[in-house]
């Protein structure tokens, strides 16, 4: 994973290899600018007097992660063909977690309670026919969406000198662009025919066998309620089986197929009447992202999901939302994709509410008015050293303080409660994120458990910096 490195103005330069930023930090060259993503500032240089290469931020947007990837782009040209070969060079992969699902429950909530405050506890008339939503309105889950890949993307130009984006737009038709006379069969049967409704399949069906749940094989579409019956080629009538098990089902209907399993049966009929509610996420802010990326001012990258899953097959880059980032567009080739992945998850920065309430609306508790206690906030990555007792150890993670003064931490092993405060210290201030780091394995759908990031990055002399940089 590449370490950020700014100049002594905080001007963004190219990212280091870790190794570089640990004998930078100890011979004195460089600071700790911050923990997470890890950034170091040096103190004799500036950008004016430095080489910058294309870096260029690549987002594929999801319903509830979106994979984001820092990648710097090396074109080489053929002396004889002038053919130009764009080999993307992966600095640093990062997953997005959005919380829309939270802020949706929030407001059905806010909005349950609020009805029967006016129909049950006094008369108020209600609203709804004089309220208008502005063009391009989005509702707050949806915005959040938005708002929070903007944000990591804003954030990204500033920790690094970004001149230019990629964003997947999921519907996006290369075809047309190619071959703008292209009608008829022909447009349904282009080169990534089928490569939109497949993937889609492969998410849902959790990229394994319905009938058998083989995985890491190949695996077929198959008609629920066969064709040769009546049945249609609709999303929801189509599953994903192993070649065996799609010869054995053949042309019979699933319940006769599945007679002896009750249990799966049911379980398939459920879902595949699930709502497509993560794909109307997706198409419902796509555009809107695809407007706020342009606003930039910057050279932005459009690509299609079929295009996508089209690079990562051809490059045999496994199934991941950062990994899709980095093979949207056009790429020749692709290179240091095997690296640990930055998760981060959207926790938000607090609450208003300060009385915490039953399911019924009653209160049950109150909040605090004081957010922050002997110095720390609920959210701050911190390090607990704890000398002697049960909990004797040493802790890594997001603290959720008391005003007791009997603190608990998210640390790598779990939540660790009933610690004093006077066994922390802190290493980086609340910014609404939790962080962690995962890893990638070759194989698809198989990923490596989350660790704590602080505890994973452990450079010499940092302990010592922390103070200074925090300051």
């Amino acid at each position: 994973m590449a370490v950020f490195v700014l100049d002594k103005r905080k001007k963004p330069l190219m990212p280091c290899s870790e190794k570089r930023a640990r004998i930078l930090l100890e011979r004195g060259r460089a600071r700790v600018h911050r923990m997470v993503p890890f950034t170091i500032r040096l103190v004799d240089r500036l950008q004016e007097d430095s080489v910058l290469q294309p870096v260029r931020v690549a987002a594929a947007p999801g319903s509830k992660t979106t994979g984001l990837a820092l990648v710097r782009d090396a074109e080489t040209v053929d002396a004889i063909t002038g053919k130009v070969t764009r080999t993307v060079v992966v600095l640093m992969l990062l997953e997005l977690q959005h919380r829309g699902h939270a802020i949706r429950d929030a407001l059905t909530q806010r909005r349950a309670f609020r009805r029967r405050r006016r129909g049950k506890l006094r008369y108020r008339p209600a609203r709804f026919d004089n309220r208008t939503k502005p063009a391009g309105w989005l509702a707050p889950s949806l915005r959040h969406r938005v708002d929070a890949a903007i944000a990591w993307i804003a954030r990204l130009r500033r920790l690094a000198p970004v001149s230019a984006l990629s964003t997947m737009l999921h519907r996006f038709d290369t075809q047309l662009l190619q071959n703008p006379e292209i009608s008829g069969i022909e447009y349904q049967q282009g080169e990534l025919q089928g490569y939109e409704v497949r993937e889609y399949l492969l998410e849902k069906w959790g990229r394994k066998c319905v009938y058998c749940d083989a995985e890491h094989t190949p695996l077929t579409i198959d008609h629920i309620h066969p064709k040769s019956a009546g049945g249609s080629d609709r999303v929801s009538n189509l599953t994903l089986a192993c070649f065996p098990c799609n010869q054995r089902k053949s042309n019979q209907e699933v319940r006769a197929f599945l007679a002896h399993d009750q249990k799966r049966l049911a379980r398939i009929e459920s879902q595949r009447k699930a709502p497509l509610r993560d794909a109307a996420a997706v198409n419902s802010s796509r555009w809107a992202l695809l407007q706020r990326l342009e606003e930039t001012g910057l050279d932005v990258e459009v690509g299609s999901g079929g295009g996508t899953k089209w690079n990562r097959k051809r490059f045999s880059v496994p199934k991941a939302h950062c990994l899709d980032a980095a093979c949207t567009g056009h790429v020749d080739a692709i290179q240091d994709r095997q690296q640990p992945v930055l998760s981060i998850k959207a926790t938000g920065r607090g609450r208003y509410k300060r009385t915490q309430l039953t399911k019924y609306g009653f209160p049950r508790g109150y909040v605090t008015r004081q957010k922050r206690h002997f110095g720390f906030q609920t959210g701050d990555m911190a390090r607990a050293v704890v000398t002697r007792g049960k909990k004797a150890g040493t802790y890594v993670g997001r603290v959720v303080i008391r005003a007791s003064g009997s603190f608990s931490i998210n640390a790598a092993s779990g939540l660790v409660s009933g610690i004093h405060h006077r066994f922390f210290s802190l290493i980086q201030r609340a910014d609404g994120y939790g962080y962690s780091l995962t890893k990638i394995a070759s194989t698809q759908g198989d990923a490596g458990r989350g660790r704590s990031v602080a505890a994973a990055l452990s450079l010499p002399g940092m302990n010592a910096r922390v103070s200074r940089a925090n300051g």
